[in-house]
């Protein structure tokens, strides 16, 4: 029986890697079938997540329903930068070290098929917070409902990614009071304001409030490179529509109204793939035999 990447639903873990390859030039689909089935015996669903794009698939003519890449949002008030990649994947360790062999492993299974395009890495902060010092997820859906939101009745999920710089100047300017007001809860206890402002993050994304509900199952983490850093979001679904409705409204597309959070954080990319089910203990490649 085929079920889900089990890493999907599982805790964040305390470090991470995030893992963007795009197909070489002039690469043939025997080259691609051969990188994927040396991949697929490091992929076990929960250590390591994998993900295919809407270019991979259009290259071996795979029919995965629903599997587009991202192309913006229309009357979008801010920038909503779309970088489409071929293939993704997110490792996930307790020891940081880790992370260093399970990369190296990776590349050399899918080259010379597939180049790194994008690294990212990520880590747990203060049991679940953003670098703003919000805690992240407080809505998240939980046990049956978190199944149901994330992964389809084959055992397949859609994850969108996107990698936001936040700009910690900006926010060094804000007093507390301001910075509660752009997140809809206090930082101190996590309560949700009653009276937030309708730029509060918290207004514009809360799930149950978009018709149809627009519930996501989020596996974000922050990350650093040198003195950047950010938050990297990650969002998976049976489809990519919950995710648009919500960034529809963050952006101002829906009623002009923007998010707070662009006040002092950006989105530097934003991409979509469809997660694989696993078969018999490992990925399952029959998709590459549609």
């Amino acid at each position: 029986m085929s079920q889900s990447q089990v890493g999907i639903l599982q805790p964040l873990p305390a470090h991470a890697t995030y893992l963007h390859f795009d197909l070489n030039n002039n690469v043939d689909k025997d080259a691609v079938h051969q990188a994927l089935k040396n991949v697929q015996r490091l992929v076990d669903g929960e250590r390591i997540v994998l993900g295919v794009g809407a270019s991979l698939a259009t290259l071996l003519k795979l029919n995965i329903i629903g599997l587009r890449d991202f192309t913006g949002i229309p009357e979008s008030k801010v920038e909503l930068p779309a970088t489409p990649t071929a293939l993704w994947l997110w490792l996930r360790e307790s020891d940081r070290g880790q992370l260093v062999h399970q990369q190296l492993r990776i590349q050399q299974a899918l080259a010379p098929a597939f180049v790194l395009q994008q690294q990212i890495d990520g880590f747990k902060f203060d049991n679940g917070r953003d670098l703003s010092g919000y805690e992240d997820g407080t809505e998240n859906p939980q046990d049956e409902h978190a199944i149901a939101v994330a992964i389809d009745v084959d055992g397949g999920s859609y994850v969108a990614t996107q990698k936001w710089l936040h700009h910690f100047d900006r926010l060094a300017h804000m007093s507390r009071g301001e910075q509660d007001d752009m997140i809809g809860r206090r930082q101190s206890d996590n309560e949700e304001l009653d009276d937030a402002p309708e730029s509060a993050h918290v207004k514009r994304t809360a799930q149950e409030n978009f018709e149809p509900e627009a519930f996501v199952l989020r596996r974000s983490m922050p990350w650093s490179a040198g003195t950047d850093a950010g938050f990297y979001f990650v969002a998976f679904a049976t489809s990519f529509q919950a995710f648009e409705a919500q960034l529809r409204r963050m952006s101002g597309a829906e009623d002009g109204i923007t998010d707070a959070l662009f006040k002092f954080t950006q989105p530097l990319t934003t991409s979509y793939f469809w997660c694989p089910p696993m078969k018999d203990k490992q990925l399952s490649l029959d998709w590459l035999l549609v």
